[in-house]
């Protein structure tokens, strides 16, 4: 479920002249009694709300005054978003006849034409109001306070993102509403404006209309809010149309050989889901995401990651969280994501989130050598990202759910071909060598063929500080050559004075931190150098090099990566 909260508006909305009609009252008690919760959005006053509509408490919760007090019918209690209006505001209004005058604990609302008046008294008072038209109401609030704030107010409290939710309204008042919802909806008595604000427009008005929405949300759940504005663009072909993700499609894959900028995209693509306000998790194996911004890292390379700060941190829909694996052994990370997954469900079927899942090294998260039961995977993988250089060696249930692909450089026709054959199916024919901004994305759900479009660069760069690591101190996070009594301690404060030491050292000293795996987690932990961990993890790994050999080639991978690259 994907839909998961609907916000109405009441006045001509909801209510037919100020009354809900029983069918009305009838469908929302339906799509509260499917697991949804519904919001009231109204510029009525709380008290006039609940005399002209006794059934209000159906609603988990009610935004009144047109975003200025929130309340919750279940236990009774309100919360002002916003202070009371001026005393002396009131004062003038009343004196210079203004009727009918509603004051409420922050709104004050009249009709037209007063507004010249309201208009006058918050200049000569230098207040920071401002007037809200409701098609013949007037209504004065604190700069900034729309419907809009109200329920992101009471979103929060129900811990629901305003992707969520489905909004339907009428008025002026409603445009901020309707923008700010996943879908927004106008009545077929809307104004005209709101029709346009709205994604789209009911057929039948007020609260059949109400009515007519609730059918299409139990019956179409996610597939009724897929809309442009909604959709992630990847980039764009040489004609300038946009291909695009969704995240109520299915799988995307990321894929291409070592180095070719798969993280790079990955990271183009948090950016992008960061500025629509999705949600997202990237399950990071190696530690390429740490840097991300707006993200909280859990776990680093001397501890393994909490699987329930990372589901509390998940709970607020604001966060987003990289989840780094490296102080998990390689072997033991399936297993990990094996239990986080049905957590990752469990919090998506009940949240509708994180909207967006990245897992990096796919192959070792999912890989093919293990059973889909074993990873309880869900029926479907809505808008999850893998990225992996090895297609054929991720599980075939998981390549199965597979919407789209994106292959990276100069392999690309090699990556659909891996694809295809691991789960047979026909590629794409006709593949065209990629320029250095290309890719190739193929949308087979579509079946549109693929084509080859331009990709941006992230604008938060991978920051290695080269000089620093190179030649600067690194102080406490410098290397210490000890030996394997723990006899010595000489200390390389950077790169170069570790390849200094590293020549002067005995076999056995070298040997000793080799076999430890000293040299890469070093690299990997301190340097923030990745792939030079890996390169270094490698070496470590093969038995079969003498030690003036394992010397050269870690000497060889710093220098590959740094020497004539400082300056």
């Amino acid at each position: 479920m994907y839909a998961l909260a609907l916000a109405t508006d009441y006045d001509e909305t909801l209510a037919d002249h100020g009354a809900v009609t029983p069918a009305a009252l009838e469908a929302i008690r339906k799509l509260k009694d499917s697991g949804r919760k519904l919001i009231l959005v109204t510029g009525r006053e709380l008290p006039d709300l609940k005399r002209v509509f006794a059934e209000h408490e159906i609603f988990d919760r009610i935004v009144a005054e047109n975003g200025a007090l929130l309340y919750t019918p279940a236990t009774r209690k309100s919360r002002q978003l916003a202070p009371p209006p001026p005393p002396k505001f009131v004062n003038r209004l009343r004196k210079r006849g203004v009727e009918p005058l509603y004051v409420g604990e922050t709104i004050v609302a009249t009709l037209v034409p007063n507004e010249t008046i309201v208009l006058e008294e918050i200049r000569d008072l230098g207040l920071e109001l401002e007037i809200i038209f409701n098609k013949g109401a007037v209504m004065v609030l604190p700069s900034g306070l729309n419907k809009a704030t109200g329920l992101l107010a009471a979103l929060e409290e129900l811990e629901l993102s305003p992707h969520n939710v489905v909004g339907i309204g009428d008025a002026e008042n409603d445009h901020a509403l309707l923008r700010t919802v996943g879908y927004g909806v106008a009545v077929a008595n809307a104004l005209p404006t709101v029709k346009e604000t709205a994604d789209r427009s009911t057929r039948a008005a007020r609260g059949a209309g109400v009515a007519e929405l609730v059918g299409l949300m139990l019956d179409k759940d996610a597939a009724l809010m897929d809309t442009e504005r909604q959709r992630v663009e990847v980039g764009a072909d040489a004609a300038g149309a946009a291909s695009v993700i969704s995240p109520y499609g299915g799988c995307s894959l990321i894929a291409g050989t070592s180095g070719i900028g798969k993280s790079t995209l990955a990271t183009l693509l948090t950016e992008r889901f960061f500025k629509k306000g999705y949600q997202f998790c990237v399950l990071d194996p190696e530690g390429d995401y740490s840097h991300l911004e707006n993200v909280v890292v859990v776990g680093d390379a001397d501890a393994a990651p909490n699987l329930r700060e990372i589901l509390d941190l998940l709970e607020k829909p604001t966060n987003n969280v990289a989840v780094n694996m490296l102080g998990l052994k390689t072997d033991e990370r399936p297993d990990y994501f094996a239990r986080l997954l049905p957590e990752l469900a469990s919090l998506r079927a009940r949240k509708g989130r994180p909207h967006w899942l990245v897992i990096d090294e796919a192959h070792h998260l999912l890989p093919s050598a293990r059973v889909g039961n074993s990873f309880a995977l869900p029926n479907e993988l809505p808008a999850t990202i893998l990225v992996t250089v090895h297609p054929d060696l991720v599980s075939k249930d998981v390549l199965q759910k597979v919407e789209v692909v994106m292959a990276l450089g100069p392999e690309a026709g090699a990556v659909f071909d891996s694809f295809s054959q691991t789960v047979g199916v026909d590629g794409p024919k006709g593949i065209v060598p990629l320029s250095e901004q290309q890719i190739l994305f193929w949308d087979r759900a579509s079946g549109r063929p693929a084509k080859a479009i331009e990709v941006d660069k992230p604008k938060q760069a991978r920051k290695r500080h080269k000089r620093k690591y190179a030649e600067g101190d690194l102080g406490d996070s410098s290397f210490y050559f000890r030996g394997p009594d723990g006899a010595m301690r000489l200390k390389a404060q950077n790169l170069m004075m570790f390849l200094h030491i590293a020549e002067g050292v005995d076999d056995a000293t070298w040997e000793h931190h080799l076999r430890a795996g000293d040299y890469s987690k070093w690299f990997g932990g301190k340097v923030k150098d990745k792939e030079l961990a890996a390169e270094a993890r490698a070496i470590e790994d093969n038995e079969q090099l003498a030690p003036d050999q394992s010397r050269a080639a870690i000497a060889d991978a710093v220098r590959s990566r740094y020497t004539g690259t400082t300056g």
